[in-house]
C-alpha cells in the first residue's frame, strides 16, 4: 500500500499551463498586480471544481516560466487525488479553468494546454492508470511549505470583490469572437443589467432571479455560513452593508439559523429586485466553499446534505 493507515496520504504534482493565443501570455497576466488576483481566484475555483472541495488540493506556489504557468500542487487526501486526475483525464479541469479565467478577466476565450508531472514522470501518457498516477504523485512529497504570496491571494480572494468591473479586459484579437458569454456582474450603481447567462463547473445556467424556493433551500442548509455568505453579498448590495448583519443575528437570535439565513437573503432579494440574481447568490457560495448547496440550487444533484 502507498500509505499505512496511521500516515495520511500526501502527494505533489505540477500543473503546467499555457494559452494557446498569441496574445495570452498567462505568466504576464500573472505577473501582473492588476490582473494576479484574478487568475488566482480562477485556478482556486477551477481546482475546487476538480475534487467538490475548496480544500481538495491545496496550491503551494505559481512559478512563471514563460510560456508557462506553473501550479505546484499538494494532496493530503488519495480520494480528492483521484477525483483531480479523473476531472483532469476528462478534461473537465481544463474546460472549468477556461471558463473562470473568462469570468475572472472579462475576456472573451482563454483557450489552454494543460500538461501534468510528478518529478521527472510526464502523468498525461498514463493517465488512464490511475493507481500508476497515484503512486507518482504520492512519491513526490511537497519539497515546501505554501508560499507567502499564495497565502496574502488566499486572504485577499476572500475580501475580493465577486463581480469585478466589466472594464478589466484585455485585447484578444487572435482569438474567438464573442458569443453569448456572460460578463461579470457589473458594479454597484451600473445601468447594465444584469448577464442573462453564468458559468458554474463549466456549464451555462439562465441566470434568473431568485426563488422562493431558492430562498428556502438556501436557509435551511448553509447553517453557520449565513453571515459569511452575506458579507460576500454586501460588496454589491448596500442593504447588507454593516452593521446590518450583525443586527439580524442579534434580532433573530431565538428563532435559530434557518430564520437569520432566511432575512439576510430576504433583504438582498428586497433591495435588488430584479438584480437580486441566482449568479450573484452562487458566486457568495463559491467564495465561502458552499459547492454543494450550489449544486443544490442549481439542481445538479438531489437528495443530498447541502450542510
Amino acid at each position: 500500500k502507498m500509505a499505512g493507515s496511521s500516515t495520511p496520504w500526501i502527494g505533489s504534482a505540477y500543473l503546467f499551463l499555457q494559452s494557446t493565443c498569441k496574445t495570452i501570455v498567462l505568466p504576464s497576466l500573472y505577473e501582473s498586480s492588476q490582473k494576479k488576483p484574478g487568475v488566482f481566484r480562477a485556478l482556486k475555483l477551477a481546482l475546487a471544481d476538480s475534487t467538490g472541495s475548496m480544500n481538495g488540493v491545496d496550491m503551494l506556489k505559481v512559478h512563471c516560466s514563460h510560456p508557462h504557468l506553473i501550479v505546484q500542487l499538494k494532496f493530503c487526501k488519495q480520494e480528492n487525488c483521484r477525483r483531480f486526475l479523473q476531472s483532469y483525464r476528462e478534461g473537465t479541469l481544463q474546460k472549468s479553468l477556461q471558463n473562470h479565467l473568462q469570468l475572472s478577466l472579462a475576456m472573451t476565450t482563454v483557450p489552454l494546454e494543460m500538461e501534468l508531472k510528478a518529478g521527472s514522470e510526464h502523468l498525461d501518457n498514463m493517465l488512464k492508470d490511475e493507481d500508476r498516477c497515484l503512486e507518482c504523485i504520492y512519491r513526490e512529497k511537497p519539497d515546501r511549505l505554501r508560499d507567502e504570496e499564495i497565502t496574502e491571494l488566499e486572504e485577499r480572494l476572500k475580501s475580493l470583490t465577486i463581480y469585478q468591473s466589466i472594464n478589466n479586459n484585455l485585447a484578444v484579437k487572435d482569438c474567438a469572437p464573442l458569443k453569448s458569454l456572460s460578463l461579470p456582474y457589473p458594479s454597484q450603481g451600473s445601468s447594465l443589467p444584469p448577464p442573462v447567462s453564468f458559468i458554474f463547473q463549466g456549464q451555462q445556467f439562465d441566470n434568473r432571479t431568485i426563488t422562493p424556493d431558492d430562498h428556502q433551500k438556501f436557509a435551511k442548509f448553509v447553517s453557520k455560513k449565513w453571515k459569511q455568505v452575506g458579507r460576500s453579498l454586501q460588496k454589491s448590495c448596500r442593504a447588507l452593508r454593516d452593521p446590518v448583519i450583525d443586527n439580524l443575528s442579534l434580532e433573530y437570535d431565538r428563532e435559530g439559523l434557518y430564520e437569520q439565513a432566511y432575512q439576510m437573503l430576504l433583504r438582498f432579494i428586497q433591495s435588488e429586485g430584479k438584480k437580486a440574481t441566482i449568479a450573484r447568490l452562487i458566486a457568495a457560495l463559491e467564495e465561502n466553499g458552499l459547492i454543494s448547496l450550489a449544486e443544490e440550487l442549481l439542481g445538479l444533484h438531489s437528495n443530498e446534505d447541502c450542510s
